[in-house]
């Protein structure tokens, strides 16, 4: 049974993310929310984790994880960025952005596409995401909680902990969130390509 959190969506209390991210050491699957949606996460070394996110939203190798990163420092760990790309993303971070980028030698194959060798990277705004990250100390493995099937992300804290109750170990409420996923904005050979149109706003891009 997932464990319910009732987080402050402005000022998350420190107490319950402590213990959500001893979960997550714990080799947990948490739901939580971010200013675009609500998403599934996990370590990235947790490879059981990462199945449960499989089993879960029903996805193939070809899927892009997203790496939750808190800021630019450990972007760069995971993900090659360019001056001229590390420009363009920064001018449109934090936000509803997820940019795809060549993975470095940190990232595990598993979460890499399996031809390009590349990786999803958002830096997100959402205070209980970036109170989740700042305790955890690494980037977090994500995936928008969008069951099969359906059109639109779940949004709603209580219903996600009733629908996903045995799969999870715990949800974070924090009220609405939005039902639009990132916009998805692929750098992987150094110009702009717009491969989902969502949250974020696309023209600086186009």
């Amino acid at each position: 049974m997932a464990r319910y959190y009732d987080v402050h969506p402005v000022n998350p209390q420190p107490r319950a993310i402590g213990q959500v991210v001893a979960l997550l050491r714990e080799e947990g699957l948490i739901a939580y929310p971010t200013d675009s949606c609500y998403a599934l996460g996990c370590m990235i070394g947790n490879k059981q984790g990462l199945d449960r996110i499989k089993e879960i939203r029903k996805l193939d190798s070809r899927h892009h994880y997203t790496l939750m990163c808190r800021d630019f420092s450990q972007l760069g760990q995971f993900a090659e960025v360019d001056n001229t790309v590390f420009r363009a993303i920064k001018s449109a971070t934090p936000g509803e952005y997820t940019f795809i980028l060549p993975a470095s030698r940190e990232v595990p194959r598993k979460l890499m596409h399996p031809k390009k060798r590349t990786v999803g990277a958002r830096i997100p705004r959402h205070p209980v995401a970036m109170a989740l990250l700042d305790e955890l100390g690494e980037p977090l493995l994500s995936s928008t909680l969008l069951l099969p099937d359906v059109e639109e992300p779940m949004t709603d804290g209580w219903l996600i902990k009733e629908e996903l109750d045995h799969v999870v170990d715990a949800v974070i409420d924090s009220g609405e969130c939005g039902t639009e996923p990132t916009t998805v904005i692929d750098f992987s050979h150094g110009e702009p390509e717009i491969v989902r149109y969502g949250a974020g706003d696309t023209a600086r891009f186009e």
